[in-house]
């Protein structure tokens, strides 16, 4: 199908939840701060997004976050030492983070659901569709996530988005997905339920993390009931989009990792440590002693 569906040039990131599961560290440091290896992990996904030819992002955030907001600011007492010292290589690898995108950002005063988040980002998206990309999930690829929705988003000019198939057990916390395959490898959606039971499973096909939502979002999550724990669940608003007017699925290619729970945060810093330039030998080296003992 031809279109006339826009370039996706804004990227919105909810970071404001409690980040509980992180528990007793997420008292004081924001889940998305916590690092996997020397970088925090927000900064993945603020990377894939500049990698998509994302231009412009929103970062929603809540009380005590500010750690987030200075990260992607210039450090000018550190750019000092290291241009006194003559460590030119290092100032530039600093510059670099605030560079690449506007950022933006916005609080979220009450934590009331992924759906009242997005309503946030409302003046900043306007009439544009734009990228979702959702805070508790880094996700490792070659290609970035967001451009392989884009692609199909491009193609079909329907909301898109990225897909596994997950456990049941995991379908029952996520959300199951009415997919029939389209005839290039994605899929066509017609229904999804938020977090179902088990004789509502449709498919093991589940969100994980991203998506590419049009404007139109914004009227029906104006008018989505309150959903799982009492909060506005944007997935209740994508299945009112799903039924209405269908919506793309693609089963991205990428390692997901939920970083809102300390093993999804283990294994992101087990698997980008043994590939980090500073790290990787010997990290290696030591884990595969280290294996030998359990």
């Amino acid at each position: 199908m031809q279109n006339n569906a826009k370039k996706i040039t804004r990227a919105v990131i909810p970071a404001a939840g409690l980040g509980t599961r992180m528990l007793p560290i997420s008292k004081s440091v924001p889940k998305e701060m916590l690092p996997i290896v020397d970088r925090p992990a927000i900064s993945y996904l603020v990377e894939e997004a500049i990698n998509a030819g994302i231009t412009d992002i929103l970062i929603i955030t809540g009380r005590d976050k500010y750690a987030i907001e200075n990260y992607f600011d210039r450090a000018m007492e550190y750019e000092y030492k290291f241009e006194h010292d003559g460590k030119f290589e290092e100032l530039e690898r600093l510059r670099e983070i605030s560079k690449g995108a506007n950022i933006y950002y916005i609080r979220q005063k009450e934590t009331k659901g992924l759906g009242h988040a997005i309503l946030c980002a409302k003046s900043f998206t306007c009439d544009e569709p734009f990228a979702v990309m959702y805070g508790d999930d880094v996700i490792i690829s070659k290609r970035p996530v967001i451009s392989q929705l884009e692609e199909a988003y491009c193609k079909y000019g329907l909301a898109t988005a990225g897909v596994k198939a997950v456990p049941e057990e995991l379908v029952m916390k996520y959300c199951t997905l009415d997919a029939k395959p389209n005839d290039d490898g994605t899929y066509h959606v017609t229904n999804m339920i938020e977090k179902p039971k088990k004789e509502q499973i449709i498919t093991n096909f589940s969100i994980l993390g991203r998506v590419i939502l049009t404007p139109e979002i914004y009227d029906i999550l104006a008018e989505t009931p309150l959903g799982a724990g009492g909060e506005l669940q944007l997935t209740d608003a994508m299945g009112t989009l799903s039924r209405t007017k269908g919506m793309t699925a693609v089963d991205f290619e990428g390692e997901r990792f939920d970083i809102g729970a300390k093993i999804g945060l283990l294994k992101a810093n087990v698997t980008q440590g043994v590939v980090h330039p500073e790290t990787g030998k010997a990290f290696t080296e030591w884990l595969k002693d280290f294996v030998k003992t359990l």
